[in-house]
């Protein structure tokens, strides 16, 4: 009975599908769909709810020439590869300038998600112990900074953002580095807010971290732009000056977002006394950005990748400066293939969020999105398991590390800097133009 009014029901629908007029079919919205775009379609109804700037979570959703348009070359005679009891060393010191490199045990770092701008306070907590199990940095971004942070990670990693809640001289004595945010993939260099309707979510303990308790729910909370933090020639230069003095012998990390204007950026940065770049490229994510400014503007991360490398080579740099990339790295392969090009870290973002997740996001289903579960203004927040999320990303991590050191095996690499350019080619057209390797 069940089979024949399926049956029935498909039959009626169907005819009437291909028998309607073309104007009045649903068929016609499908085309209509097809040929404006799901996505973008999806984005004009959010922007037709509301009279504000769209923000977009996680990153954009365009398509850019990346690592998967390459391919490392197999050590078997002409190179051989590793024997199988010899030994991979995957650790790294960056800063190599600074009395008090950072050094840790592999060349991934967590990437800067604030707690109370974006996060709770359990998942942050859940990153920084995982990071301070495998032995990496974690940057609690533009967020808040908690006494868990210093006592469970590493390296602990503090960000000067320009907010009224960045660290305090106390607090940047205690990091392992110290880094300048003067924009990222997701955001360029713009300003960053806290909106009335998100401040009326936060309860009083997140409000209290941010120092935000007094200020009127009403008037959204402003996070600067880099020319506010930065108000004259030379103030980025300054500003390293007395963070070499406030926090003697820590690195340096200025954080670029990626663009056409990237070489003059990091000259800047550099003769102002940078001692570590990190490069945001425009596959990054954040946790609320104008969907303009997450889908319209920046530089791939790959050719952002290729040029820094290319630029602090032309200058004779790379020995005195280390690179850091990041913007939407999610594989082994993706990390092992950066690091072959010439970077000496990445951050991970969106990856490390998932990982820490991980099944706890069956929680999330079928009515809420992931994001219900992480975010410090979520609807399913306090049903996160920190211990959980803890214990998965460490995983994630050291699964990540035994897949490079398989990786560096089948190279016959014993550490990170035998990598090079001569171990990758290029099956991609655009791929190739853009890295100079050989097209296969």
């Amino acid at each position: 009975m069940i089979k024949w009014l399926i049956k029935r029901s498909v039959k009626k629908n169907v005819l009437r599908l291909l028998k309607t007029e073309y104007d009045r079919s649903l068929w016609e919205g499908i085309v209509g769909i097809h040929h404006h775009g799901i996505m973008e379609m999806m984005e004009n109804e959010y922007r037709s709810n509301a009279p504000f700037v769209l923000q977009k979570p996680i990153g954009p959703t365009q398509k850019y020439p990346h690592f998967d348009g390459l391919l490392f070359n197999p050590a078997q005679l002409y190179k051989r590869p590793l024997y199988t009891d010899e030994k991979v060393d995957l650790s790294i010191s960056l800063g190599k300038n600074a009395k008090k490199p950072l050094k840790i045990s592999i060349p991934i770092m967590i990437s800067g998600m604030a707690y109370g701008i974006a996060l709770s306070k359990e998942v942050t907590r859940a990153m920084a112990k995982a990071s301070g199990q495998v032995g990496i940095a974690y940057n609690p971004g533009q967020g808040a900074i908690l006494k868990e942070h210093r006592q469970l990670s590493h390296r602990l990693i503090v960000q000067i953002h320009g907010s009224f809640w960045e660290a305090d001289t106390e607090t940047l004595r205690q990091a392992d580095a110290i880094e300048i945010k003067i924009g990222q993939g997701a955001n360029g260099g713009a300003w960053a807010q806290i909106r009335p309707q998100e401040h009326n979510e936060y309860d009083q303990e997140v409000l209290t971290d941010l120092g935000l308790l007094n200020q009127a729910k009403n008037e959204p909370v402003v996070i600067p732009s880099s020319s506010e933090m930065l108000t004259h020639y030379g103030g980025l230069h300054q500003l390293i000056k007395r963070l070499h003095q406030t926090a003697p012998g820590i690195p340096i990390i200025v954080k670029l977002a990626a663009s056409h204007y990237l070489e003059q950026d990091m000259e800047i940065a550099i003769s102002s006394g940078a001692d570590i770049l990190a490069i945001d490229g425009a596959q990054g994510g954040t946790h609320g950005s104008p969907s303009i400014l997450v889908n319209d503007f920046g530089l791939p991360t790959l050719s952002a990748l290729v040029r820094a490398v290319r630029f602090l080579r032309q200058k004779g740099w790379n020995q005195k400066i280390d690179l850091v990339i990041s913007g939407g790295l999610r594989t082994p392969g993706d990390i092992l293939k950066a690091l072959a090009l010439g970077a000496n870290a990445v951050y991970l973002g969106t990856a490390a969020l998932y990982a820490v997740t991980h099944v706890q996001l069956a929680k999330t289903l079928p009515f809420d999105p992931p994001t219900s579960l992480t975010w410090t203004t979520g609807r399913l927040k306090d049903q996160f398991n920190e211990e959980e999320g803890a214990t998965s990303l460490l995983n994630f991590l050291i699964s990540f590390a035994e897949e490079l050191k398989f990786g560096m095996h089948a190279l016959g690499k014993t550490s990170i800097e035998e990598l090079s350019f001569e171990d990758l080619v290029a099956w991609d057209a655009d791929v190739a133009r853009i890295t100079g390797l050989p097209l296969i």
